[in-house]
């Protein structure tokens, strides 16, 4: 093979879907390629051509564009321009060169023939941007519910050392007491015995069986035999064990074959030859987690009695963050569990105050805005929260739910939810108010659409009841819904306001990046694309009278209505799920390396099939968005 050949050969095998390919199908392919130089602002294909032909960019950058001219994407270096593929997206978007380009162009159906055996490849070209994002998002699911913690994590992250010992030769009544002062379950039972190593007879404290607490109850105590006998009499012979080296899922499959709910984990002495206790694991140490998962740390906040106690606790979020991102979690899903346990901080919280100051004078909701409203919330978000207090309220009772947002407020700051830089917490008189005037303030939102009501109503027409009446919030949301359900004007200043805020399909292009500061030549994954979905959602519930929050479960419900086709909802789903996977990596990253997360993710962390994914999930964005637009 030439150099040439040799350095295109590198540049296309480097290039999804092509980077699935065998070196020597590669070079097929590139024996068919052929090369063309086309200026700059000139349109694809060159003049002349009008097969079927797919363009790969070798130098320089493409400009797509619909018939109104507005930007659909750019593309540049090691990406390719399919639509000539498929003639009937020729006529769907205008392609040009926005400056001298050279391309690769490889005849379609010369590359069908020769990649006939991977059907994939014709797959790949031939899907839609939401069709390409629906298999990506396919895998990502089944892969979440096979992938466990257990799969993924050494066995050495759940056991515990050192390995508790008894001699065959003490009694059962010695086993109970020492298992009692050490306040553990089982004993591994040893013996005396002469091994050889390196060709030399070497005496050895060898395990010869293991005996636990059930062992006593049922092979003693229950068959009424002396607490004399030696321990050798009732213990378990034939004792498993399993290699250091083992994952904790297959510490789980060989304790559930087996019945068994105490394991030793072995090490290797220099020869190989035998196993050598190094730790025990119980089922109790799998099943655990570590304490790590949403619901043991929901269950040891409840019985925290000190703010010192939860800021203790707190420290666990991020490292239930950074598991559940590296186990494929989808983002929904760790959305939902972290949102859980920051409820389950308020609330304990909450009952700490009404501890110190006494029940509540008359009925009030604690609620959550934002993301802990709609259950998407990371770890150590700030904190978005407000009070609806019941008509009854009287001038004398005012201090005692000043006195409760305070406490709240500040207790949740401890545990590192930051109070929030717009002020939009209980502790803000503004926002701790009698039902009546929650009626008020929606009502005027709706009425009188300005910016600050439309941003006053991206925060909280998201709330949710964490503490106290549901009732409450529930009247105020019905009454909301009754204004919003086909209010055309209200909608459409609301849709505007949401529209700014516009996916960047070119941004590899870095016209679209954050040009300066800290975070420089970066995507603000955040407002650039997550934002823009839960915007949409939002809508769509208001326009439909959904009660839902989640977004999620809006677009769900939503489907097949008036504002989305069912269709177009599930692509809508797989573009959020899709950036929240992204972003949850991100973050993921950042807290293992001990930075603060933020929502800022650099293009060059991404593989070239991720920003193809990426793109075809603000492709999804833009056309509801576009859909949107042309209804207001």
């Amino acid at each position: 093979m030439d150099s040439e050949l040799a350095e295109i050969s590198g540049f296309i095998q480097a290039i999804p879907p092509f980077d699935t390919l065998p070196e020597s199908l590669i070079l097929q392919l590139v024996k068919e390629i052929n090369i063309c130089y086309v200026r700059a602002e000139q349109p694809l294909p060159p003049s002349g051509i009008k097969d079927e032909r797919l363009y790969i960019l070798r130098k320089g950058a493409l400009v797509y564009t619909d018939h109104n001219g507005q930007l659909v994407g750019k593309y540049s270096e090691g990406e390719i321009c399919s639509v000539f593929c498929r003639p009937a997206q020729r006529n769907e978007v205008n392609v040009n060169t926005e400056e001298d380009t050279l391309l690769y162009s490889l005849d379609y159906q010369t590359l069908l023939s020769l990649v006939q055996k991977y059907p994939q490849i014709d797959a790949f070209f031939m899907q839609t941007a939401a069709e390409r994002l629906k298999g990506k998002m396919s895998k990502v699911n089944e892969d979440a519910i096979i992938n466990s913690s257990l799969i993924n994590n050494p066995i050495s992250q759940f056991y515990h050392k050192p390995v508790l010992t008894i001699s065959s030769l003490q009694s059962i009544q010695q086993a109970a007491i020492k298992m009692t002062a050490e306040g553990v379950s089982c004993l591994v039972v040893i013996d005396d015995q002469v091994i050889e190593e390196n060709n030399r007879q070497i005496l050895r404290e060898l395990p010869v069986g293991i005996i636990t607490d059930k062992d006593i109850r049922r092979r003693c105590v229950a068959e009424g035999l002396p607490f004399t006998m030696p321990v050798s009499e009732i213990m378990t012979t034939e004792m498993a064990t399993l290699p250091e080296k083992s994952s904790a899922y297959d510490a789980l499959m060989l304790m559930t074959s087996k019945r068994i709910h105490h394991l030793p984990i072995t090490g290797f002495s220099e020869s190989g030859e035998y196993g050598e206790l190094i730790a025990m694991v119980t089922i109790t140490d799998l099943m655990n987690n570590e304490g790590h998962n949403a619901v043991n740390i929901t269950s040891i906040i409840r019985k925290a009695s000190t703010i010192n106690d939860l800021i203790r606790i707190s420290k666990l979020l991020p490292k239930l963050q950074i598991r559940m991102a590296k186990l494929g979690t989808s983002a929904d899903h760790v959305g939902k569990s972290i949102s859980a346990i920051t409820m389950a901080f308020t609330i304990r919280i909450i009952e700490m105050s009404e501890k110190i100051n006494g029940k509540s004078p008359v009925p009030y909701a604690w609620l959550a805005c934002g993301s802990q409203g709609r259950q998407e919330q990371l770890a150590h978000s700030d904190q978005d929260n407000a009070l609806i207090i019941s008509d009854d309220l009287k001038p004398e009772h005012e201090a005692w739910f000043e006195n409760l947002a305070s406490f709240v407020c500040d207790g949740l700051a401890a545990c590192g939810f930051i109070l929030c830089p717009g002020n939009i917490m209980a502790s803000n008189p503004k926002w701790r108010q009698p039902q009546k005037q929650w009626h008020k303030y929606f009502e005027q939102w709706v009425n009188t659409p300005s910016p600050q009501a439309l941003l006053n109503g991206s925060v909280f027409f998201d709330l949710t009841t964490v503490h106290g009446d549901e009732s409450l919030l529930n009247e105020v949301r019905s009454r909301l819904l009754k204004r919003t359900k086909g209010n055309s004007l209200f909608l459409a200043h609301l849709s505007r306001n949401a529209l700014m805020l516009r996916p960047p399909l070119g941004f590899f292009r870095d016209f679209v990046l954050i040009s300066d500061g800290e975070h420089k030549s970066s995507l603000d994954i955040k407002h650039n694309g997550i934002a823009p979905i839960v915007d949409l959602a939002r809508i769509y519930a208001l326009a439909e009278g959904i009660t839902s929050v989640n977004t999620i479960e809006r677009i769900q419900k939503a489907a097949g209505t008036s504002s989305i086709s069912k269709e177009s909802a599930a692509n809508l789903i797989d573009a959020y799920e899709f950036l929240g996977i992204l972003r949850l990596e991100h973050q993921a990253n950042l807290l293992q390396a001990g930075k603060a997360p933020n929502n800022y993710l650099p293009p060059q962390n991404l593989s070239k099939l991720e920003r193809e994914h990426l793109k075809d999930a603000f492709k999804v964005i833009k056309a509801l968005q576009d859909s949107r637009q042309s209804t207001v």
